[in-house]
């Protein structure tokens, strides 16, 4: 029996299942068609459904309202942050296995959101390509790069303060796995430096703001022109 061709991404590539080729088995993935024109709002829907969860994802890549419910309510918290300093139209509705812990709905939101964000990019063509902020908290500051460079990776550099872990029913380990998930579904490089902060909240509040002012300079358009001379990203 001949086994079924893998999906290729733009450069030839294999995609791996649920990373820019076929969603993971038991996800259901649709998308909405983009805005092409310049003057229009870059905007994405995702939907996808697993046995641990149900995601729903719309994305406008230009300032909107906030709607976020995923149950973990300091987690909605954080993606009002992405949303607000982000400068994104964004609205997101999960439900997941919380009886077991959070981790299954807060990683497939990032799934999700990383997948709209692609999605919402379109071929990139115009878009700054990089994005740099650093952000204070009170005592606490940190720091992000983004390139959309086509290419995910992720490097988290989060020395978190010792003794608490929950703030709220939100495990603090699952930031890094929310950027993960999402770095690798929207194919985007990004690097989360934390200075230094005492209080825990206000610590992953300001990687939150970080990441999301990083994006929005990212995003941002600066006329036609791909920002790469390979001629993709």
């Amino acid at each position: 029996m001949r086994r079924a061709a893998r999906s290729r991404d733009r450069r030839g590539r294999a995609a791996p299942p649920g990373q820019g080729g076929r969603p993971a088995r038991g996800a259901r993935v649709t998308r909405a068609v983009r805005g092409m024109d310049e003057g229009r709002s870059r905007v994405a829907r995702v939907s996808r459904r697993t046995k641990e969860t149900d995601v729903q994802v719309s994305l406008g890549l230009a300032p909107g309202e906030a709607a976020i419910d995923t149950g973990v309510p300091f987690f909605d918290h954080m993606l009002e942050q992405i949303a607000r300093h982000g400068g994104l139209a964004l609205e997101v509705k999960a439900r997941g296995d919380l009886q077991v812990d959070a981790h299954h709905t807060v990683e497939d939101v990032g799934i999700g959101l990383g997948e709209a964000l692609r999605e919402a990019l379109g071929d990139k063509a115009g878009v700054a390509r990089y994005g740099h902020a650093v952000v204070p908290l009170d005592e606490a500051l940190a720091e992000a790069v983004v390139d959309l460079s086509g290419r995910p990776h992720l490097t988290f550099n989060a020395g978190f303060p010792s003794g608490k872990r929950f703030i709220g029913a939100f495990d603090v380990d699952l930031t890094e796995d929310f950027l993960r998930a999402l770095v690798n579904h929207a194919r985007i490089c990004l690097h989360v430096n934390v200075r230094y902060g005492r209080n825990l909240h206000h610590v992953v509040e300001a990687v939150f703001k970080a990441t999301a002012r990083a994006l929005r300079a990212a995003i941002a358009r600066q006329g036609t022109e791909l920002p790469s001379t390979k001629g993709v990203l």
